[in-house]
């Protein structure tokens, strides 16, 4: 036989459980309505809105002015990019706050002035010479992306198992789906 309780204050319930005084008390009582512990009905106090500016100067005074601004495509004021500096080589990303996940990107390079594949200084190959960089094209580039680790393309004979064996294995899994003339020149002066 189950153990009985004798002088418990609060109802048994159709299940057996009973009810207490967080639950109620009684199994009409719903949680929803006043606690015995709460002298006065629970009431949510009503926020005071408080007036801010929107894009274009358009203030709102009351928190219908503000719906009615929202509904004719008026946002609120961007954040103010903050003051804190991001790590060498990144910079600030507007908008965002500061320490938080994404507020700081790399630094996009300097352009490149000489993007071209012909004349002197040229920085890349014609499709027929089997496209690519070239020696003073990967030096221009480490020059203004300190840090890179830039190479030309492997187009000698390499021993299996080398440095040089990887890159190339790795270049011709990569470049796999490349159609355009330019990639298959490329494919092609890598040996794939």
């Amino acid at each position: 036989m189950a153990y009985v309780q004798i002088n418990n204050p609060f109802p048994v319930t159709s299940c057996g459980r009973r009810r207490t005084f967080t639950q109620g008390g009684v199994p009409s009582n719903d949680r929803n309505k006043q606690s015995r512990f709460n002298s006065s009905p629970s009431k949510k106090k009503e926020e005071k809105f408080k007036e801010h500016n929107m894009y274009d100067k358009q203030k709102a005074e009351t928190k219908k002015e503000h719906l009615e601004l929202k509904e004719k495509g008026y946002g609120h004021s961007p954040l103010k990019e903050s003051p804190a500096k991001c790590w060498k080589g990144y910079e600030r990303v507007p908008g965002t706050k500061e320490f938080d996940k994404g507020s700081c990107k790399k630094s996009s390079p300097a352009k490149q002035s000489n993007k071209k594949t012909k004349g002197k200084d040229r920085h890349f190959r014609t499709p027929e010479e089997g496209a690519g960089m070239t020696a003073k094209g990967v030096a221009s580039y480490k020059s203004q992306n300190p840090g890179s680790k830039l190479k030309t393309a492997v187009t000698g004979k390499v021993k299996p198992g080398s440095k040089d064996a990887g890159r190339r294995k790795s270049f011709c899994a990569r470049s796999k789906g490349w159609t355009g003339e330019r990639g298959k020149a490329a494919r092609a002066r890598w040996k794939c």
